[in-house]
């Protein structure tokens, strides 16, 4: 039996017509006084700027970020409902640091423990909500490292819901990034909790401790946190003119530096890059031969949104470069991949997609299938 080679066609796509005028002279990153820091283009997921994104670091209460990921997730598939109403145990109402006051006489709703946790900081929060969904606290940090696994937070390991020191429990800027990035996309209505600038409960009325919420209005969340051991850290995202920026600063000297580190990043991120929207989800690109199915050609396209993002003046100077594998034979599944893309800027690579089909085509009759086989073997 003669074996069929697989045969890479590559075709030029064309992009959309952005016309800039000449880049502008681009400053380097700012100076940015902390252990580590991590800026990420929300859309197109590139990493703009740097510095020891694979560090372990303790995150503080930013792994509280973890606890509402898993909260929201409970509260999606029905393991929790916001009007639920929560009872704190001893261990959550005797928990140190950051409070929202829990009475353990009287019961509390999901909603109001998710406010406890996202803008107090409520470490009593917490642990209720871990304990609801997990049985207790250790079982929640499992399932915790378990989820960063799943998002692809490869050097994360969590041991609590609130992130009180724990010389086993640590991240990285770079899988905080990870982390912010999931909420936004999967759970935009619950990340909205993290834009309150203030919550009441039981009589105490706590500020939201991300400063940024009152200076630029452009910023909409996320999370601060604290120990001796971390120092001052934050993740923090802001929006303008269609794009959205996420920074994770951490280890600076006090609640002011962290808002003005974060605060250089996020404008640095805004102010001399571009995400320009490539290709649209489910939009054909183009159409590709298919052999022995019931139709010959197969739409093909890419199963979310493309972006890239590049320097201010850039976007018209892009190619892409799309490949796929043929012969293409049915049955074909829609979203099956069947080639990639690759956007260049300047001879290198900035972005890399899976091209998938957007349909699915069944097998032919016996005759189309007996006629594709002859053309594939006399290489028609």
């Amino acid at each position: 039996m003669k074996k069929l080679t697989s045969l890479l066609v590559a075709a030029a796509v064309a992009l959309p017509s952005v016309s800039f005028a000449n880049a502008p002279f681009v400053p380097p990153v700012p100076e940015i006084a902390g252990k580590a820091y991590y800026l990420v283009d929300f859309y197109s997921g590139q990493v703009v700027a740097s510095s020891d994104p694979d560090k372990r670091i303790a995150p503080a209460s930013l792994t509280k970020l973890m606890t509402g990921y898993l909260t929201y997730k409970a509260i999606k598939e029905k393991r929790l409902t916001l009007d639920q109403k929560l009872t704190v145990s001893h261990k959550g109402w005797t928990t140190g640091g950051s409070r929202m006051f829990l009475d353990p006489k009287i019961p509390v709703s999901v909603d109001d423990l998710i406010k406890g946790m996202d803008v107090q900081s409520g470490n009593d929060a917490c642990v209720t909500l871990a304990e609801a969904i997990a049985g207790s606290e250790e079982a929640f940090g499992q399932m915790m490292t378990a989820e960063a696994r799943r998002l692809g937070m490869n050097n994360t390991q969590f041991r609590n819901a609130t992130g009180l020191p724990n010389p086993e429990h640590y991240t990285t800027v770079h899988d905080l990034g990870i982390l912010a990035s999931a909420i936004i996309r999967e759970y935009p209505e619950f990340y909205k909790t993290y834009s309150l600038k203030s919550f009441t409960y039981n009589g105490i009325s706590q500020p939201n401790r991300n400063l940024l919420l009152y200076r630029d209005p452009n910023v909409d969340g996320m999370k601060t946190g604290f120990t001796d051991d971390a120092g001052y850290n934050m993740v923090a995202s802001s929006r303008r003119d269609g794009r959205r920026v996420i920074s994770v600063v951490v280890g600076t000297a006090s609640p002011e530096a962290r808002a003005v580190e974060s605060s250089k990043l996020l404008n640095y991120g805004l102010q001399f890059f571009d995400t320009p929207k490539l290709y649209a989800a489910s939009k054909p690109v183009s159409e590709i031969p298919v052999y022995k199915g019931d139709a010959k050609k197969l739409p093909i396209g890419f199963a979310s949104d493309v972006y890239t993002t590049v320097l201010k003046g850039q976007s018209a100077q892009l190619k892409a470069d799309l490949t796929t594998s043929q012969p293409v034979i049915a049955p074909i599944k829609a979203g099956q991949v069947v080639g990639k893309l690759v956007v260049s800027l300047d001879g290198k690579k900035v972005l890399e997609r899976p091209v998938v089909a957007l349909k699915a085509i069944e097998q032919g009759n016996f005759f189309s299938r007996l006629w594709d086989s002859i053309k594939l073997m006399l290489g028609w």
